[in-house]
């Protein structure tokens, strides 16, 4: 198992909007997320707009292959895309994993 984290930067004046939408993610990009490998995915949002994710998957560039060939995702990056800052593409195409190094089971 791949334990991912990664960071991303929210506009600190659209937070709020961030959040609402994460209150009632759709059900087909939830079953998406499931079905492409995503386990155990959490987001956390500082105030100043640093959005932390982790999950965690069998192989994570897989995971975000297969999100990638989805429908739902596509209409998904494109409606969060303006949430985001100092990225280039798609939120999801700016993810990059954080190195783990100490782990505590």
């Amino acid at each position: 198992m791949q334990r991912v984290l990664f960071h991303l930067r929210i506009n600190p004046k659209k937070i709020e909007e961030y959040k609402a939408h994460h209150q009632s993610v759709w059900p087909e990009m939830r079953a998406a997320l499931s079905e492409s490998g995503w386990r155990n995915y959490s987001l956390f949002l500082t105030d100043d707009g640093l959005l932390t994710g982790y999950l965690e998957c069998d192989d994570f560039a897989s995971c975000l292959s297969k999100m990638a060939s989805t429908e739902v995702n596509e209409r998904w990056q494109e409606m969060m895309a303006p949430y985001f800052i100092d990225i280039e593409g798609t939120p999801d195409g700016a993810m990059v994993s954080v190195d783990e190094v100490f782990h505590l089971d």
